[in-house]
């Protein structure tokens, strides 16, 4: 996975494993923006997070939600049904943009077992 990552920290319980990798990928739902009249949710905030036991990988993201015709009321949402509302509307503009996430996170794992880059001077202050 050659793909160049971007920055993102997530925690969270949910698993989705990449069908050409082993790392398993935590979706999570960091915060939520509602209106407080209806608790239409209109804003979701997640995290993907990826470790391999010596690195870890992370990335922050939001979204906005469209106002569905049968809103959920708020109270009742789980963290799996906005989890599943993010990569919806994340796959709208790019069908493969939570696979792309995770191909980032794990092309920062990459990165950082096999370095192609450094910083620093060669000699000493």
């Amino acid at each position: 996975m050659s793909q160049r990552g971007f920055p993102i920290t997530l925690s969270g319980d949910y698993l989705l494993q990449m069908a050409e990798s082993s790392t398993a990928f935590t979706w999570a739902i960091a915060n939520l923006e509602r209106e407080t009249d209806d608790g239409f949710v209109f804003t979701g905030h997640y995290t993907v997070s990826t470790a391999d036991g010596t690195y870890t990988a992370g990335a922050y993201g939001s979204i906005g939600f469209e106002r569905p015709e049968n809103l959920v009321p708020y109270d009742e949402l789980t963290q799996d049904e906005v989890i599943s509302w993010v990569k919806e509307a994340l796959n709208v503009e790019n069908p493969d943009q939570t696979q792309n996430i995770q191909a980032a996170l794990q092309s920062q794992l990459d990165q950082k077992h096999h370095p192609t880059r450094a910083s620093g001077t060669p000699w000493s202050a």
